[in-house]
């Protein structure tokens, strides 16, 4: 378990910067609480963004995702694993792929296939249990999209809800697992099997963007 309270160099909970956008959240004596609280407080701080997509090593360092207004899930996920870590609970990453039926039509467009490869959750013990979280969509999209703001007990699973109303809205039709770090090398290579074109030409737009390691 110590291995889901460590810092890493991704989920760097002690930098500065960090310190001071954890110190914002106000702590309680209940862990499941606080946890909670962490969930939401990581949730509505970006506003979500999966239209600019940065796989570079120093973008994906929680110490500078917290500088940012916007993020997208695997960002929000580094932020709020290190959140989780930094208050003594232990975290971990996990990634999935997904398909959004609802209000995807612009990301279809530029990645050209309607999957989201490695949507990001977080994966946390609390009392004895693993549950997952994801904390992408903010209460401000939620509310813009007309969907249910997605909340999280501490206890159960809170995933994106395979239907919304009778209509399909997210199916996980993939699994990669869950991980003490960002799997950087696993996350490039997946996107280039599925998004060839997103590495073979050049994206740096306000509309869109993509960036990583060459």
């Amino acid at each position: 378990m110590q291995n889901y309270l460590e810092e890493t160099k991704y989920l760097n909970f002690n930098h500065p910067q960090f310190e001071v956008f954890f110190n914002k959240f106000q702590p309680t004596e209940n862990k499941i609480e606080n946890a909670i609280k962490l969930y939401e407080y990581v949730r509505d701080s970006f506003l979500y963004d999966p239209y600019h997509l940065n796989l570079r090593d120093e973008a994906l360092q929680a110490s500078a995702i917290i500088l940012k207004k916007r993020a997208w899930c695997v960002e929000k996920s580094i932020v709020l694993t290190a959140c989780f870590r930094k208050a003594g609970i232990p975290a971990r990453l996990g990634f999935a792929i997904v398909k959004n039926h609802i209000g995807v039509e612009k990301l279809t467009h530029y990645l050209r296939r309607p999957e989201i490869v490695f949507h990001g959750f977080v994966d946390v013990f609390l009392e004895g249990n693993w549950s997952k979280c994801t904390p992408a969509f903010d209460t401000r999209i939620c509310n813009f999209n007309k969907v249910e703001i997605l909340r999280w007990d501490g206890e159960t699973d809170s995933l994106f809800q395979e239907y919304l109303h009778e209509q399909k809205y997210m199916t996980y039709i993939h699994q990669y697992g869950v991980f003490d770090d960002v799997p950087v090398e696993l996350m490039h290579d997946e996107m280039r099997k599925y998004y060839p074109h997103l590495f073979e030409e050049s994206f740096d737009s306000k509309e869109f963007s993509f960036h990583y390691n060459p």
